[in-house]
């Protein structure tokens, strides 16, 4: 609140008159003591009018979403997401049409989750007008207002519940909440993929999703979308052993061994990256051989690449080996090139074709045997010996 931005921002605002609080997520890790990623404003006046406003005043704003009264003002270099009141208009389950308001307690009533309709003043008064303090101390996620309306305006809130409860609950779940989920699980197929992936793996980023997870497979909210699901035993000690939290590699942990990841990547709409990745995280080839010491670490950092191998690493959970080490080296060790190429054999004489290739595969391997440690001479002359006897 005592950042120049954001003193700038309230500032000129306070000056034509716009009544501005902060609210949702700024308000509620505000509360708790932890970090503030995004800063969302909700101001009393349309869209238009605040950036015309925040322009007079040599302020930066862009028009991020002004059906939804949303625009976002660029201060200092800080990105502030400042939202008109809004009431709901009309909603399908999927999209809300919504209509400007003046009226703070309207607004609030059309948000999900107590703790997420907290409001904050300039000097940081909050106001609380569902009680959200109270089920944030209480670790209780709960809807505003009658759960089962909540969820018939945006299906997506079922699983936004397992999600806050993944960051913020505390067992057991609010009830009448859970119920309403479980009932409204049968719905979730009309979301698109993009936006139950989003939910899932912001999910899968907290401390530990382990109870949130479980919670929705009982609902049934994973039936549809994750069919694949295999229970958290897996991912709870991935969570006790990875260096950091990734949430895609906590996706795999908690998938059939028989997953197809193309199929569940398209599902999901995953990036062709992050589909590539998982299938290389659930395939059964290479072995990941953590007995085998160093060397064996070093040949598969080398043939995977240090993220990779990190992900096999960490998910061969039942492969015996100190694995505590190996991770080490697969962050600190850089696999080197191989010190031959096709060219040299074709310096040697050779033909271009097949053979070559299968001459520089050989060396290659016979180079990883011996743990990278023949320089440039020594294959060379192993190249030659190779082509002589084959």
């Amino acid at each position: 609140m005592d950042a120049p931005p954001v003193r700038a921002l309230f500032a000129t605002l306070d000056r034509a008159g716009i009544a501005a609080r902060f609210v949702g997520g700024c308000v509620r890790n505000s509360v708790l003591r932890r970090a503030i990623d995004d800063i969302d404003v909700a101001v009393d006046k349309p869209p238009e009018t605040v950036m015309r406003v925040l322009a007079a005043d040599g302020l930066k704003c862009v028009p991020t979403g002004l059906k939804h009264g949303t625009v976002t003002a660029i201060v200092a270099g800080s990105r502030f997401e400042l939202t008109t009141l809004r009431r709901d208009v009309e909603t399908d389950g999927r999209r809300a049409v919504v209509a400007f308001t003046d009226d703070w307690l309207e607004d609030a009533g059309r948000r999900d989750f107590t703790f997420n309709a907290l409001y904050a003043d300039r000097d940081g008064t909050i106001y609380d007008p569902f009680d959200g303090r109270r089920d944030l101390d209480a670790g209780s996620v709960r809807f505003i207002g009658e759960a089962d309306t909540r969820i018939a305006e945006d299906r997506l809130r079922v699983l936004r519940f397992f999600r806050f409860f993944a960051w913020y609950g505390r067992p057991p779940l609010d009830g009448p909440s859970f119920d309403a989920c479980r009932r409204s699980a049968g719905g979730l197929g009309s979301l698109s993929g993009e936006r139950v992936a989003k939910e899932l793996l912001r999910l899968l980023e907290a401390p530990a999703p382990a109870d949130a997870l479980a919670a929705m497979a009982e609902a049934g909210a994973l039936d549809h979308w994750l069919p694949e699901y295999a229970g958290v035993t897996r991912l709870t000690t991935l969570i006790g052993r990875e260096d950091k939290p990734d949430s895609l590699r906590r996706l795999a942990a908690i998938l059939a061994a028989a997953t197809d990841a193309t199929a569940l990547g398209k599902r999901l709409k995953l990036s062709t990256q992050q589909a590539l990745r998982l299938d290389v995280m659930l395939a059964r080839e290479p072995a990941v051989d953590i007995a085998g010491g160093p060397k064996a670490w070093r040949a598969g950092i080398y043939h995977l690449g240090s993220g990779l191998y990190a992900d096999r690493l960490l998910l061969a959970v039942e492969v015996p080996g100190d694995w505590g080490a190996a991770l080490t080296l697969a962050r600190s060790w850089t696999p080197p090139e191989l010190p031959a190429s096709g060219a040299d054999a074709l310096a040697l004489g050779m033909t271009p074709g097949p053979r070559v290739g299968a001459l520089i595969a050989a060396v290659e391997r016979w180079w990883i045997d011996g743990d990278f440690q023949a320089d440039r001479a020594a294959c060379l002359a192993e190249l030659a010996r190779l082509a002589r006897i084959t």
